[in-house]
């Protein structure tokens, strides 16, 4: 809800935000470009940012179609139906990136053609088409449709065997100026930066849960020391130990703005929840070790789930769920 803030005008500031709108800007022509990139001018023009205007295009254009989808959702949560339909449907132009011949993300000039020569393992720290990554980091941001990328990749069975060889490619950099955010590597998967924190949680999409409890458990206990150099990567926001705690408790958020929680591995028997409306949450494993990582069933409130996901207001209201874990993977 919004308490304290006019969704009206707090919506107002985000359609000014997302488009390219220098009036009443007095600035450097360099903190014009800063405060209004010309990315915004061509992703509204034409629906994708061309390589040769703006370095990082990919990488901006795939946060610029999440940014979209979160400015639908406010309008939809004030009721302002023409303004979420035309931002959900910008919200879909990660489309416009997707090469089917490669199944990479790629960089496109204006005339429509491809970035060549392209290799998916490549980096020049802020001077190619990501954002401190490569098309193996990116391939996977859309964190507001994974429907919609699951299809874009061919189905759930070439979506699952391009999610496998992201966690067994050769974790080889290459290139001139390789970014050093990209680390805490397994294969093509960078834990050690943002955009790639929700990508273990998506076999949970494509019912294979196993997989994404194995690589949780892999990272809780790899990536994660207490000393001085404890993170495997760049601590922007918080955001290394947000993933920690929330995956030690044994759920995430993929879409931030969605109030949906994706299921993983917890690694404590019991945690408690103390909620500001006087409430409580409790999340319990029962049979819970380093060895018994898999999670057999789930109930929530006393009511077997059916698919590793949980809402938010579950939360809210208070309760409690129950995961038995044990030391063989449940295979749908």
């Amino acid at each position: 809800g919004f308490d304290k803030i006019d969704g009206k005008e707090l919506l107002e500031a985000c359609i000014r935000s997302s488009v390219y709108d220098t009036t009443g800007i007095i600035a450097s022509s360099r903190m014009v470009n800063g405060l209004v990139p010309i990315s915004k001018y061509y992703k509204n023009k034409i629906g994708y940012v061309p390589y040769e205007k703006e370095n990082e295009s990919v990488a901006k254009g795939l946060e610029y179609a999440y940014n979209d989808w979160c400015i639908a959702r406010l309008a939809e949560e004030i009721g302002d139906t023409a303004t979420y339909e035309r931002y959900k449907a910008l919200s879909k132009s990660y489309i416009n990136y997707y090469d089917p011949q490669t199944g990479f993300m790629r960089g496109k000039n204006l005339k429509g053609n491809w970035h060549v020569p392209f290799n998916p393992r490549y980096s020049d720290h802020r001077n190619d088409d990501y954002c401190e990554g490569t098309a193996w980091q990116w391939a996977w941001f859309v964190p507001h449709d994974i429907e919609g990328l699951i299809a874009l990749m061919g189905g759930q069975e070439n979506f699952i065997q391009r999610l496998d060889s992201l966690f067994v490619a050769d974790s080889k950099i290459e290139g001139p100026l390789v970014s050093s955010d990209i680390s805490g590597l397994i294969g093509q998967y960078a834990h050690g930066n943002e955009p790639s924190h929700h990508i273990v949680h998506l076999y949970n999409y494509v019912n294979q849960s196993w997989k994404t409890q194995q690589l949780i458990d892999t990272i809780l206990h790899t990536q994660y020391f207490n000393n001085p150099n404890g993170l495997s990567g760049n601590e922007d926001c918080g955001q290394m130990s947000a993933w920690y705690v929330l995956n030690a408790m044994g759920f995430y958020q993929v879409c931030p703005g969605s109030p949906i929680y994706s299921v993983g591995r917890p690694i404590f028997d019991k945690v408690t929840i103390n909620l500001p409306n006087g409430k409580v949450f409790e999340i319990i494993a029962n049979n819970n070790s380093r060895t018994n990582k898999y999670i057999q069933s789930i109930r929530l409130d006393n009511i077997l789930l059916e698919s590793p996901f949980f809402m938010h207001s579950d939360i809210m209201k208070g309760g409690k769920i129950v995961m038995e874990m044990g030391n063989t993977p449940v295979k749908q």
